[in-house]
C-alpha cells in the first residue's frame, strides 16, 4: 500500500472508528462520573457519618443500576451477604478465611449457571471488587488492623463506594474512610481525575482503533506464515493490554472524583492512587513486574491477602495459591485460568533463574531493579545490560503469547460468554506452545547451574 492509500485509510479508520468510539465511551461512563462528582460533594458539605454511608450506598448502586440494570441487585446480594457471614462470626479469629469460603461457594454457584452466562460475566467485575473488599477487611479484623466490625451503612457503604463499584479498583476500608471525610476541593484533585480519564480514552482508542490494525496499516512489516501468526498474536495482545489500561486509568479516575485516592504528606495533599503502569507492561524488565503493574490495587492484595497467608506452605506453593485466588476470582473462565496459571509458573521460573544467575555471576539481573547500595559487583556492565535486555524480549514474547487468544475480531456475545477451551487450545497449539517450551528450557538450564 503506497503512502497516499495508506493516508486514506487511516483518515477513513479515524472518522469512522476513533469518532464513534470516543462518542460511545462518553455516553456510557457520563452518568458515574455525575455520581461521582455528587458523592464527592455530599461528602465534603460536612454532616453526619452515617448520611455520607447512606450517600455512598444509593449512589453505588445506581451506578450500577446505570450498568446493569436490575441484575445489580445480585452485587447488592452479595454485599449483605458479607455482612451477615461476618456479623455471624465477629466472635471468631478465622473470619478472612471463613468468609473467603463462603465467597467462593457463592462465586461459583453464580457461575455454574444460577443465572444466565452473559448476564453473570457482565457482572462480574463488580461482584470480584466487592469480594476483595469484604475479604480484606475480615482479614484485617483477624489481625487487629481494623478495631470493630464496621456498622451496616459504613460496611455497604465502604463495598458499593460509587467511586469503584464498578469498574474497580480494590481499595482499603481506611481509604474509603478518609474519603467520606471529604477533602478539600482543589485544582490538583480535578486536573488528576480528568488526567485519568483522559488517558482512559486514549488507550480505549489504541485499543479498538489503532491495535488491531497495527501490522502493516501503521507498521508495515510482512512476513511468512509463521511471522504473520506472531504478528497477529501481537496485536490481540497489545488490544487487550490496552483495553485493560483503559478500564485502569478509568477507575482511577473516578476513585478520584469520588474523592478516594489522596495521599497526605505534612501540609501537602496529593492525587496520586495508580492502578496501571502501561511502560512497565509493554517495556518490561521482567514478568514479575508485568505482574504487578498491570494491576496494582490487586497485586497488593493478592500480596497481602493470599500470598503472605500462604507462606508458610513455601514460596512456590504460596504463588500457585495466589494465582489460583486470582483466577477463581476472575472466575470460571478457562481461558483467564490458563493464562493466570501460566503465569504463575513462568514468573517462579524467571524469579528463581535471575535470582540464581545473579548470584553466580554478582550482577544486577534480579528481575526487579537493585538499589544503588547493593552487594553485586557488576551494576551497569554492557552484558549486564544486555541480559537483562534478554529478559525483556523474553517478557514480550510470553505476553504476545498468553495475549494471543483474547481476539478482538470475535463476535460481541462471545466474548461476553467467555473464550472457550477449544479457542485457548487453537491460539496456543498454532503458536506451538512455545511460551510454555520455553519456560520449561529456562527452569531445566536453572536446575543446571551450579
Amino acid at each position: 500500500m503506497d503512502l497516499s492509500g495508506r493516508l486514506a485509510v487511516l483518515l477513513q479508520l479515524a472518522e469512522g472508528c476513533g469518532l464513534s468510539t470516543v462518542q460511545q465511551g462518553v455516553q456510557q461512563v457520563w452518568g458515574l462520573l455525575l455520581l461521582c462528582l455528587t458523592c464527592r460533594l455530599c461528602f465534603r458539605l460536612g454532616g453526619e457519618s452515617t448520611v455520607k454511608h447512606v450517600v455512598s450506598i444509593l449512589a453505588g448502586m445506581y451506578g450500577l443500576f446505570l450498568f446493569f440494570e436490575l441484575h445489580m441487585l445480585w452485587v447488592v446480594l452479595l454485599s449483605v451477604l458479607c455482612y451477615l457471614v461476618l456479623l455471624l462470626s465477629q466472635h471468631s479469629s478465622s473470619k478472612g478465611v471463613f468468609l473467603s469460603v463462603v465467597i467462593l461457594i457463592y462465586l461459583l454457584v453464580g457461575e455454574l449457571h444460577l443465572i444466565d452466562m452473559v448476564t453473570w460475566h457482565r457482572i462480574r467485575g463488580s461482584q470480584m471488587v466487592v469480594a476483595m473488599k469484604a475479604i480484606s477487611l475480615a482479614f484485617d479484623l483477624d489481625r487487629g488492623a481494623v478495631g470493630s466490625l464496621p456498622s451496616p451503612a459504613q460496611f455497604l457503604g465502604y463495598v458499593l463506594f460509587v467511586g469503584t463499584v464498578v469498574f474497580g479498583p480494590w481499595i482499603s476500608f481506611s481509604t474509603y474512610m478518609n474519603a467520606i471525610e471529604g477533602k478539600n476541593l482543589s485544582w490538583l484533585w480535578l486536573s488528576s481525575s480528568s488526567l485519568c480519564l483522559l488517558k482512559s480514552q486514549v488507550c480505549l482508542l489504541v485499543s479498538t482503533c489503532v491495535a488491531p490494525y497495527l501490522f502493516p496499516l501503521f507498521i508495515p512489516i510482512h512476513g511468512n506464515t509463521v511471522t504473520q501468526k506472531w504478528l497477529r498474536a501481537y496485536e490481540n495482545a497489545v488490544s487487550f493490554h490496552f483495553s485493560n489500561y483503559f478500564v485502569g486509568h478509568l477507575s482511577e479516575g473516578t476513585s478520584m472524583l469520588a474523592g478516594a485516592g489522596a495521599t497526605e504528606e505534612k501540609d501537602h495533599m496529593r492525587w496520586d492512587l495508580s492502578v496501571v503502569k502501561p511502560l512497565s507492561v509493554e517495556m518490561p524488565r521482567s514478568m514479575v513486574l508485568v505482574v504487578t503493574s498491570w494491576n496494582i490495587p490487586m497485586s497488593r492484595w493478592l500480596k497481602t491477602y493470599a500470598f503472605k497467608n500462604t507462606m508458610k506452605l513455601g514460596t512456590f506453593p504460596a504463588i500457585l495459591v495466589t494465582y489460583t485466588a486470582s483466577a477463581l476470582l476472575h472466575g470460571l473462565s478457562f481461558h483467564l485460568g490458563a493464562v493466570l496459571l501460566s503465569l504463575g509458573f513462568i514468573t517462579y521460573v524467571e524469579h528463581v533463574l535471575r535470582k540464581k544467575l545473579a548470584s553466580v555471576f554478582s550482577a544486577c539481573v534480579l528481575s526487579r531493579p537493585c538499589p544503588p547500595d547493593c552487594s553485586h559487583q557488576h551494576k551497569k556492565d554492557y552484558w549486564v545490560m544486555l541480559l537483562n535486555l534478554v529478559f525483556s524480549l523474553l517478557a514480550v514474547f510470553h505476553l504476545t503469547y498468553l495475549g494471543s487468544m483474547f481476539d478482538p475480531g470475535l463476535d460481541e456475545e462471545e466474548v461476553e460468554e467467555g473464550y472457550t477451551a477449544i479457542h485457548t487450545i487453537q491460539r496456543w497449539s498454532e503458536l506451538n506452545w512455545a511460551s510454555h517450551w520455553v519456560m520449561l528450557a529456562c527452569w531445566v538450564f536453572y536446575r543446571l547451574i551450579l
